[in-house]
């Protein structure tokens, strides 16, 4: 195959740039930092909001929807908040030719807002928890954007809830992270997350505990993936979110707040991707079989219509190739490219040997399927590459993780890979010294892999890696 995409090694961020161009996946905005997500992309987003979504819903929060503005007073109201925030907040200050009384401020995130409609709708006991979603866009203005990873505006779900006791709150921040977020990374996405514990450096703005699900991407930097965060009451204070108990005492809520954004899109094109394109799980995929006409022939369409009918009833998302006027090699370049797990190619040769081509993305293995066992053949080919794409990822981490004793071995360590090292050799003061070498500590987990309530606890590991 013709040389299409910068090779991975050569130059990855070139790469990552040439894929996202070459198979149709975004185009930067016309305000920097804005991206516009192109269909092929944004089949995937909805693929990922669908997945997501169910499981949010069998986690109990309900979607709602809240304002795109915000006013600016707001967000004073939580000052650790609004300082977090500061640098990246665009500001209205006119609207409708005149300037505007207050300022607005555009949706960062809702933490504020949704906490002034909380202390509203929750009065007693028996109101909590109050479990809420959105799906939405927010605005933090980059200063250096990159499409999906970093950009002034994406798409995303926020979720908040409030609660009658700490207790309550930070088990439903766990079964969030546990129950809808790393199943989703690893069980669709086919990403290996390590879950845990983020420092109070790297918290994130008014929270009491974040906790993180990190990635390891192709070049061995790290992604956050998706974030879960305990509030306390911090916001419950600022925003008098208040309830009656059963003993009839006047009580602050306990709130949280947790999302995942498109950022995830940027994860799966930078852990999945080759030299050819984006692979694409079986199981996130929009096009899951793509049945590709090689030329026409007497009755090549019409077996080829049927095979997409048979993949469809099967349970299959198919998509048909038709195209005989478009050369068939640069149709199987762009397919590549897209990373439809499966290819079924059929000509007029095959048809009259009885038989089909099953091309498998991820492997690459060509293989001659009769026409009956086409649907059993690439019903097999997707359980089995959906496996292979997660180990593969899997055993990159395993393979560019090294555990080490000192800081100084950890940042050496984080050139080309992840280091595993003892958080009572980092502490607050070596994790500014990483800092300092572009370093950061990803998340601190327990020796048994668990997620710690506190990075006070004995014994914990810190992780440390470059990231993105």
């Amino acid at each position: 195959m013709a040389r299409v995409l910068t090779p991975r090694a050569e130059d990855f961020p070139r790469w990552y740039q040439d894929l996202i161009a070459k198979a149709q996946l975004a185009d930067n905005g016309p305000v920097r930092g804005t991206m516009v997500i192109r269909p092929a992309g944004y089949a995937i987003w909805e693929r990922m909001q669908a997945e997501m979504d169910a499981r949010i819903k069998l986690a109990g929060a309900e979607n709602a929807y809240f304002p795109l503005f915000i006013p600016e007073s707001y967000l004073r109201r939580e000052a650790q908040h609004v300082e977090g925030f500061s640098p990246e907040l665009a500001v209205v200050t006119h609207g409708g030719g005149k300037q505007l009384a207050e300022p607005v401020v555009v949706r960062p995130t809702s933490e504020t807002v949704i906490g002034e409609f909380m202390a509203k709708w929750v009065d007693s006991y028996r109101d909590l928890p109050l479990l809420l979603n959105q799906w939405a866009n927010v605005v933090r203005w980059e200063l250096r954007p990159r499409v999906f990873l970093r950009t002034s505006e994406f798409l995303w779900q926020e979720g908040h809830t409030a609660h009658a006791d700490e207790a309550d709150a930070r088990a439903y921040a766990r079964k969030i992270l546990h129950e809808v977020y790393e199943d989703f990374m690893v069980g669709v996405l086919g990403i290996p997350v390590l879950v845990g514990l983020k420092t109070a450096r790297e918290r994130f703005a008014g929270a009491t505990r974040t906790y993180t699900l990190e990635g390891m991407m192709g070049d061995g930097k790290a992604l956050q993936m998706g974030t879960s965060h305990e509030l306390g009451q911090n916001f419950a204070r600022a925003f008098d979110i208040t309830y009656t108990s059963a003993e009839r005492s006047v009580e602050h809520a306990w709130t949280t707040s947790w999302g995942s954004s498109t950022r995830m899109l940027g994860g799966l094109i930078m852990c999945h991707g080759d030299d050819n394109g984006l692979r694409v799980p079986p199981r996130l995929a929009p096009v899951q079989a793509y049945v590709m006409v090689v030329k026409a022939g007497d009755g090549v369409a019409e077996a080829a219509a049927k095979l997409c009918d048979a993949l469809r009833d099967a349970g299959v998302r198919v998509a048909l190739d038709d195209r005989v006027d478009t050369p068939f090699g640069r149709r199987a370049v762009d397919a590549e490219l897209k990373g439809y797990p499966v290819r079924v190619e059929l000509g007029p040769r095959d048809l009259a040997a009885g038989n089909a081509v099953l091309v498998r993305r991820t492997t690459g293995a060509k293989t001659p399927v009769p026409v009956p066992d086409v649907v059993a053949g690439v019903l097999a080919a997707l359980d089995a590459d959906q496996k292979t794409l997660y180990d593969e990822a899997l055993a990159r981490r395993e393979s560019h993780t090294v555990s080490v004793e000192t800081l100084a071995e950890a940042i050496e360590a984080a050139a080309t890979g992840w280091a595993r090292v003892p958080w009572s050799a980092v502490g607050a003061e070596g994790e500014a010294e990483a800092n300092a070498k572009a370093v950061t500590v990803r998340c601190l987990r327990r020796a048994d892999g668990s997620v710690p309530d506190s990075e006070d606890e004995p014994e914990l590991t810190a992780i440390l890696a470059r990231s993105y």
